[in-house]
């Protein structure tokens, strides 16, 4: 009777390992560093995963609707952090571009710089490339974000309770914009 059990467990770990794997195989694509070529990070704090909330900002500067516009973009915005704020990295986890795609920043291991002492330590910091006050980002911008949400709890980089949070939530600032913070009020694991 008790090997029957140990069978039945080994098959079910197996294939939740198989589940694991296809989840992870189903991550949108996310651009890597090297590929926008970014800078070497200095940075050497890690996230204690999974975290439990994701800050989601704008980067109030230009939008990019081109993959050529947006690794430029990328590297704008990594520039103005590491350079003149004098930061270890671009301060977020992942950028997201209007082309539909979301490009790595510090990625889902490092500590981010993104909204503060008290929220860095146990968020992912999502930003959306461009200024959302009067406007929204486009749809193909959204599901780049949806996917890498849904990535992040595959990979066990997020709780599969995380809470969304708007970075005019955790910080005195106007960030994400008007028009995005009404979208991402909208999604189930928003919570102000």
């Amino acid at each position: 009777m008790s090997r029957f059990y140990v069978l039945l467990a080994w098959a079910f770990a197996h294939l939740r390992l198989a589940a694991a794997q296809e989840d992870q195989a189903c991550c949108g694509p996310i651009v890597p560093r090297r590929e926008w070529k970014a800078t070497a990070s200095e940075c050497n704090q890690t996230l204690n995963l999974p975290v439990r909330y994701v800050v989601v900002s704008h980067t109030a500067g230009s939008s990019c609707n081109t993959p050529a516009l947006c690794l430029q973009q990328a590297q704008n915005v990594q520039h103005y952090h590491a350079r003149t704020l004098g930061f270890c990295d671009v301060g977020y986890n992942f950028l997201i571009g209007e082309d539909g795609l979301v490009y790595e920043g510090r990625g889902w291991n490092t500590k981010g710089a993104h909204t503060g002492k008290f929220w860095n330590h146990m968020s992912i910091g999502i930003t959306f490339m461009g200024n959302y006050m009067e406007r929204s980002p486009p749809p193909r911008a959204l599901r780049a974000a949806k996917s890498l949400l849904a990535c992040g709890v595959a990979q066990g980089a997020l709780s599969p309770r995380y809470t969304v949070k708007g970075h005019r939530d955790a910080q005195q600032t106007l960030s994400p914009g008007d028009q995005l913070y009404e979208i991402i009020r909208t999604w189930p694991q928003y919570h102000e």
